[in-house]
């Protein structure tokens, strides 16, 4: 029952950092991350994201054009871009790291020790990608708030306000920190396995061998 428990929380585990990990690399390039409607013109629409600028029109659709110097831009996108990067690569790191230590992989099934190791530094992977991706998310969140009760910006002035990408970005980085929590979880909170069935039966037989031959097992 243990060790069914400690497969499914590790499978559950790694589901839920690929989940995150997936979603954080869409909201890296999603337009999305501010939305502007004018009042003005209900027709035009506005969005940011770290790449590009995007307006959206009901007769001509989509147009976005690449924000052409990354020093022109404001500090939070600058530094959004680095952390981004930093949580994608992170999270594929720790997809790499902690699946070589899943309990139903065969690889270095009897080095338990090793495996264990393996889990816990991808969950510690996990929870870094997923800071990293909070954080600017969030930075970028209180920036909008503020921009959009400033009282010295005119109230005729449209204001810019959250856009999908951002909603995206929490959820990918709490589904980061969830599933390295239960990778640290299912390699420290529960007891590991004991080796696989046919390394079982080998070991029984080479204890009887000797146990046969009246001489002491070497190895213990």
């Amino acid at each position: 029952m243990a060790l069914v428990s400690r497969v499914a929380m590790q499978f559950v585990g790694i589901l839920l950092s690929l989940l995150g990990w997936v979603l954080s690399i869409i909201t890296t390039y999603l337009p999305h991350w501010k939305n502007l409607n004018l009042d003005l013109n209900e027709m035009e629409n506005w969005t940011m994201g770290l790449w590009q600028a995007c307006v959206v029109q009901e007769e001509v659709g989509i147009q976005c054009k690449d924000f052409e110097s990354f020093l022109g831009l404001p500090a939070e996108l600058r530094i959004s871009r680095v952390l981004m990067f930093l949580s994608n690569g992170l999270g594929l790191l720790g997809l790499l790291v902690s699946g070589l230590g899943l309990d139903c992989l065969r690889i270095g099934e009897t080095q338990r020790d090793v495996k264990k190791r393996l889990l816990i530094l991808g969950g510690i992977l996990f929870w870094t990608a997923g800071v990293t991706a909070l954080v600017p998310v969030s930075w970028v969140a209180h920036v909008t708030v503020q921009e959009f009760w400033d009282e010295r910006i005119p109230e005729i002035v449209p204001r810019w306000e959250f856009g999908e990408a951002l909603f995206i970005g929490w959820f990918a980085g709490f589904s980061l920190l969830l599933g390295g929590c239960l990778l640290n979880w299912a390699a420290c909170g529960t007891q590991a396995p004991l080796a696989s069935g046919r390394y079982a039966v080998a070991e029984i037989q080479t204890q009887c061998a000797y146990l046969e031959n009246g001489t002491a097992n070497p190895s213990l």
